[in-house]
């Protein structure tokens, strides 16, 4: 049996029952084809209902309470006639399925499609028919896939249904280029999910600085946050659009720091995020605020503050304060180091 009860599997491959249910057959028929659920322990088991299901087991006319065993020969033709004829109803109505939904699907489509001159602009609302439309896109991508996801640690898709999609995307051939925030370094499910990415040959990139969450399929259509609502997302297939927002794309990309996925943090990586931690501190900018604001867990934001607190030599955030002021204004702007 393979040790398996998991249903449909037997020793010679597919089959009819689990393992299980096979033994509870066997030990009914070994006991003088009589089975008493109530006393063999089995009563209410998936494995018992497996077998009355499929007619293996019926219940004794004279007692209710006892179930016998049916001969399997006695079965075997009707059922597989039953299941043969069902096998066919289903592979007739799939064959029928695309002409069938043609017309529904046609509706579906133009539902939101933008008529001004310039291209059509659908509007897609709620999560669940975003990620739909997405993953069809994905699947249905031949080239490319760009994408610029600011607190990217907040995924559309779970992580390992992620990995599952864009490696499987990858291995046709597509490329995949990612931008994150620098604060996904930190983020053990993005690190993982990149780990995966750059091993099939995608790229990720880090960018500080601030940036809207992009995809652009195929250069054919782009996808960008509808009205600012995370609920709402708009689909454009218009060429000049696309094309602006494919060079907005490629800008972002030079500038942005490769990210491998391990957790190595680069030097430059960590001095410009403290910078701006720096920044938002001196602007008296609350912890929670400055975490949600560069995509930090507070827990992170906190380990951040208590190395330049060892660093500057400082007892308290007041001190911290005043030390790193002193040292933030005498730099230029855009200088790499705070010391």
């Amino acid at each position: 049996m393979g040790g398996t009860d998991e249903p449909g599997v037997t020793e010679g491959g597919l089959g009819v029952l689990s393992a299980g249910a096979r033994t509870l057959y066997l030990s009914a028929v070994r006991s003088g084809g009589r089975l008493v659920p109530a006393e063999s322990g089995c009563d209410g088991t998936s494995q018992l209902r497996e077998l009355v299901e499929i007619g293996l087991l019926v219940p004794d006319m004279d007692d209710p309470g006892v179930l016998v065993a049916v001969d399997p020969r006695q079965l075997t033709a009707g059922l597989s006639a039953a299941w043969q004829r069902k096998a066919l109803e289903l592979l007739s109505r799939s064959m029928a399925l695309p002409s069938d939904f043609q017309q529904l699907s046609q509706a579906y489509s133009e539902v939101g499609a933008d008529p001004r001159e310039g291209g059509p602009v659908e509007h897609l609302v709620g999560k669940t028919e975003i990620n739909q439309r997405l993953s069809a896109l994905f699947e249905g991508s031949t080239k490319e896939i760009l994408s610029a996801q600011p607190g990217g640690g907040a995924r559309s898709f779970p992580t390992e249904a992620a990995i599952a999609l864009d490696v499987g995307i990858l291995r046709r051939g597509v490329s995949r280029r990612t931008i994150y925030q620098p604060s996904t370094r930190y983020s053990a499910p993005t690190r993982h999910y990149v780990t995966a990415m750059t091993a099939e040959g995608g790229q990720v990139r880090t960018l500080d600085e601030p940036f809207t969450r992009l995809m652009i399929i195929d250069r054919t259509v782009a996808v960008i946050p509808g009205s600012g609502d995370t609920e709402r997302a708009a689909f454009i297939r218009d060429e000049a659009v696309i094309g602006y927002l494919l060079s907005l794309f490629e800008g972002c990309w030079e500038r942005a720091i490769p990210f491998l996925g391990n957790g190595d943090v680069p030097p430059e990586v960590v001095t410009r995020l403290r910078r701006n931690i720096v920044r938002m501190m001196l602007q008296g900018v609350g912890h929670r605020v400055i975490a949600r604001n560069l995509g930090l867990s507070e827990r992170t934001l906190a380990r951040h503050i208590a190395e330049l607190r060892e660093e500057y030599d400082a007892e308290t955030l007041f001190q911290l304060g005043w030390k790193l002021s002193e040292s933030f204004h005498r730099l230029p702007e855009g200088d790499g180091d705070l010391d």
